[in-house]
């Protein structure tokens, strides 16, 4: 092993040791290399609006620190859009007003699993699928916003992130997704703290929303 390898290896030992969340999983479109995005749309699924509140809050401070133009769904949508359950032609619409609006990408957070619970064959049962549009996420794991036990006792959550294109002139696909083990969800704040640090780490990995080279950019002007 080189030294430059060794060198990685101790900074990626060093990032998980202090943090209580672990990328266990991580795809990335083939045909992409990079991807910038004008504006982001940052959606956090999950019955507890404090919570929400919380990871959206944090995720986009953290994007827009890195020179993202991220916007919160707590802030975008309407009260009431999350009070009900939304059908395909109301996703459709939303997907077009995001448009109109200036948004050519989503980043959907959302916990799909746990460990150690009689209920893990439920909680597991979307982990293992791949969606190919926000809309098709979105519309199949909306029912988490309105099942108040879906974290009750978990000892683990198995949480995954989407990015997703939705640009105007290109076909509307994901781009990327990473599936993220939250070991002290007991702890809101370390949690949701610890789950934007790897998300925004895997993002920069990968050149996607976030490149380096134009972060540099902005901080030299």
């Amino acid at each position: 092993m080189n030294k430059l390898h060794t060198y990685i290896l101790i900074v990626v030992v060093l990032f998980y040791s202090c943090t209580s969340s672990e990328l266990v999983e991580n795809w990335k479109n083939p045909d992409i290399k990079t991807f910038e995005a004008q504006k982001v749309l940052v959606i956090g699924i999950t019955p507890e609006k404090n919570t929400r509140q919380v990871f959206e809050k944090k995720l986009v401070a953290e994007l827009k620190k890195n020179g993202v133009d991220a916007v919160k769904s707590i802030d975008y949508f309407e009260n009431s859009f999350t009070s009900s359950p939304k059908t395909e032609k109301e996703m459709l619409a939303l997907e077009s007003d995001l448009i109109k609006n200036g948004f050519d990408a989503i980043l959907l957070s959302k916990v799909l699993g746990v460990e150690d619970k009689v209920t893990v064959v439920k909680a597991y049962r979307n982990l293992d699928r791949t969606f190919k549009s926000f809309r098709e996420d979105y519309y199949n794991n909306q029912e988490i916003y309105y099942d108040e036990d879906y974290y009750e006792e978990y000892k683990v959550f198995h949480a995954e992130s989407s990015l997703y294109c939705i640009c105007p002139d290109k076909e509307r696909e994901l781009i990327w997704k990473g599936a993220i083990d939250v070991t002290e969800p007991e702890n809101i704040k370390k949690a949701v703290g610890d789950y934007v640090k790897v998300l925004v780490w895997a993002l920069k990995g990968q050149e996607l929303l976030i490149i380096e080279e134009q972060i540099h950019e902005n901080t030299n002007i």
